[in-house]
C-alpha cells in the first residue's frame, strides 16, 4: 500500500492505557473508513483485539496478503476465532483454494455465532450449489436460521432451479421460502432490497407458468420506490395483458414509462403501450404510441451519445460518479427522486456488474489516499514555515536575566532556611519544606531552559531536515498515486465506454422493433383502406 510508505500517523502505545486509547481511536478509524490511520494506531498489535482490528483495518486496505498471515495465526488461538476462520476462508475462495476454504467455512458455522455462523453456512451451501450438488445446498440452507443469509442462499437456489428445471414449480418454492426468510431480517435496507428482488423473480416465474393473478399479487407488492419498480411495472403489465386486460395492462406502461430507458423494462414498455392499443382495436393510437416510443429511443441515443462523449473528456469517473453525486444532496438514496434521473439511472445499472464495483471501488481508494497526502503535505509545509520563522527569530540574551532569577532564589532560599529555623510547629516546617522544594524545581527549570535555549537553533534545523524528508516522501507518493490513479480511471473509462455502447445497441434493437410495428400498422391501414375502397 501506498500509505504503508510513509510514516506520519500516529505510533504504537506502550502503556496499558495508551494502548486502550490507540484500540479505540483504531476503532473509530475503521468504521469512519479510515483503515490507513486505524493501522497506524494499531501498528504492533498487543492484544487480541488490537489484532482483529488490524486484520479488518489490512483487508479494508487491499493488503490481504498480510491480513491472511494474522488470520492464519488467529484461527490457531482463542479469540474471534469463528470471524477469523470465516474471513480467511474467504479470501481463500477468492483465491482458488476452495477445498481449504470450505474446512475453514465449517470452522466458522460450527464455533461461530449469530451472523458469523449463518454467513458460513451460506458459504457452504453455494459451495455445494456451484459444484451442481442442489440438494446438498438445500439441506445446508435447512440448518440455518431465517434472516438475510437464508434468504440469499435460497434465492440462489431458486436461481438455479428456474435454469434448469423445465417446470417452475420447485423454484418458485424456494422463492417463496426466502421471502419467508427475508421477512426475519433485521437489518432494514438490505431486507427490503432483496425481498423487492425476490418478488419481482416470483411475479416473472408466475407469468412464465401462466400463473397470472399469483403473478400480479407477487408484483403489487413492490414499492413504487424500489430500483426494482420499472422492471415489475413492465412484468405486470404483461400478467394484466394475459388476461386481456389490455386498459389496466396500459396504465402500469405508462408508469413505467416514467422512469429512464436505463432501466430494464422500461424500453419494453415503450413498446407495450402501443400492441396494448393494436390490441384493443385502435390502430391510430397503436402508432401514435409507437411513433412516440421511436422518438424516445432516437433522443436516448442522442443523450448516450453525449454521455460517451463526456466520459472521453472528463473520464467516467467525473462524469458517471462525481457529478451523479453533485446532483443530488443524497444522490445515494435511490428513492422516487433519484430513480428519474437519468444519469443516476445509467450510474446503477452501470454498478450492478462487480467488475464495475470493483473498479470504481479503486479509483474511490485512490482519490482518498491522494487527498489524505495532499493534506498531510499541506499541513508539514505549514509546520515547515513555522520552524523556518522560529529560525529566523534570534534568541534573546537572557543571560542577565537569569543570573538575577537566580540570585533572588538564593536570597528567597536564606530567608526560608532562617525561617525554618525559627518554625515551632510540625505544620510550617511542611510548609516551608515544600516552598524549598518549589524553590530547587524553579532553579532547575533555569538551568534546563539555559541548555535548551543553546541548543534551540541545532533542534530546529534537525526538525527542518525531518520536516523536508517528510515532503520529499509524500510527494513521490503522491507521484505514484496519480500514476496509479490514472491507470484505473483508464479502465474505468474502457467500462464505461463499453456499458454505454451496449445500451445504444439495445436501443437500436428497440428502434428496429417500433419500426417494424409501424410498418405492420401502416400496411394494415393500407388494406383497410383498398377494402373500403372496393366496397
Amino acid at each position: 500500500m501506498l500509505l504503508a510508505a510513509v510514516s506520519l500517523t500516529p505510533v504504537a502505545a506502550s502503556q496499558p492505557g495508551e494502548q486502550a486509547l490507540a484500540t479505540g481511536l483504531a476503532r473509530f478509524a475503521l468504521v469512519s473508513g479510515q483503515a490507513d490511520r486505524a493501522l497506524g494506531y494499531i501498528r504492533d498489535a498487543g492484544s487480541p483485539t488490537a489484532s482483529w482490528l488490524r486484520v479488518q483495518a489490512l483487508m479494508a486496505s487491499g493488503q490481504t496478503t498480510d491480513a491472511r498471515m494474522l488470520l492464519e495465526a488467529q484461527v490457531e488461538g482463542e479469540h474471534q476465532l469463528g470471524a477469523a476462520a470465516l474471513m480467511l476462508a474467504q479470501i481463500l475462495l477468492k483465491e482458488g483454494e476452495p477445498g481449504v476454504a470450505r474446512e475453514h467455512f465449517q470452522t466458522a458455522a460450527d464455533i461461530g455465532h449469530g451472523e458469523v455462523r449463518q454467513q458460513a453456512l451460506y458459504e457452504l451451501a453455494e459451495l455445494e450449489r456451484r459444484a451442481g450438488h442442489r440438494d446438498r445446498a438445500g439441506r445446508i440452507l435447512s440448518t440455518m436460521d431465517a434472516g438475510y443469509w437464508a434468504a440469499l442462499g435460497y434465492a440462489n437456489l431458486a436461481a438455479d432451479y428456474s435454469e434448469h428445471d423445465l417446470d417452475p414449480t420447485r423454484a418458485l418454492v424456494a422463492l417463496r421460502v426466502a421471502l419467508a426468510m427475508s421477512e426475519q431480517d433485521t437489518v432494514s435496507g438490505r431486507s427490503s432490497n432483496l425481498r423487492n428482488q425476490l418478488l419481482v423473480r416470483a411475479g416473472y416465474l408466475s407469468y412464465q407458468n401462466e400463473e397470472y393473478d399469483k403473478a400480479i399479487g407477487f408484483l403489487e407488492q413492490v414499492p413504487l420506490d424500489s430500483y426494482q419498480t420499472p422492471r415489475a411495472l413492465y412484468f405486470h403489465g404483461l400478467a394484466l395483458a394475459a388476461r386481456d386486460n389490455h386498459r389496466a395492462a396500459m396504465q402500469s406502461w405508462h408508469r413505467a414509462k416514467k422512469y429512464p430507458l436505463a432501466y430494464p423494462g422500461v424500453q419494453d414498455a415503450w413498446l407495450g403501450v402501443g400492441r396494448g392499443y393494436d390490441l384493443s382495436g385502435y390502430p391510430g393510437q397503436a402508432g401514435e404510441a409507437y411513433l412516440a416510443a421511436n422518438a424516445s429511443y432516437e433522443g436516448e441515443r442522442v443523450t448516450l451519445r453525449k454521455l460517451a462523449s463526456q466520459i472521453r473528456k472528463n473520464g467516467a469517473w467525473r462524469t458517471l460518479v462525481q457529478d451523479t453525486r453533485g446532483s443530488e444532496a443524497q444522490w445515494f438514496l435511490a428513492d422516487n427522486r433519484t430513480l428519474t434521473q437519468p444519469r443516476m439511472a445509467y450510474l446503477l445499472r452501470f454498478m450492478e456488474d462487480p467488475a464495475a464495483q470493483d473498479a470504481v471501488g479503486k479509483v474511490s481508494d485512490l482519490a482518498r489516499i491522494e487527498a489524505w497526502l495532499e493534506e498531510q503535505a499541506n499541513n508539514l509545509d505549514v509546520f515547515r514555515g513555522a520552524l523556518k520563522n522560529r529560525l529566523a527569530t534570534p534568541v534573546a540574551n537572557g543571560g542577565g536575566r537569569q543570573e538575577a532569577f537566580v540570585a533572588r532564589l538564593e536570597k528567597l532560599r536564606g530567608q526560608i532556611g532562617r525561617l525554618r529555623d525559627r518554625a515551632v510547629q510540625p505544620r510550617q516546617l511542611e510548609a516551608l519544606n515544600l516552598s524549598a522544594g518549589t524553590l530547587q524545581d524553579i532553579e532547575s527549570s533555569l538551568m534546563l531552559l539555559g541548555s535548551r535555549l543553546a541548543t534551540r537553533d541545532a533542534r530546529l534545523e534537525q526538525l527542518l531536515h525531518n520536516t523536508d524528508a517528510a515532503l520529499t516522501r509524500i510527494q513521490k507518493l503522491q507521484s505514484r498515486a496519480a500514476t496509479l490513479r490514472a491507470r484505473a480511471e483508464s479502465r474505468l473509462d474502457d467500462q464505461a465506454l463499453a456499458f454505454v455502447s451496449w445500451h445504444d445497441d439495445q436501443l437500436e434493437h428497440a428502434l428496429d422493433k417500433t419500426e417494424q410495428q409501424i410498418a405492420h400498422l401502416y400496411e394494415y391501414l393500407a388494406l383497410e383502406t383498398l377494402e373500403r375502397g372496393g366496397r
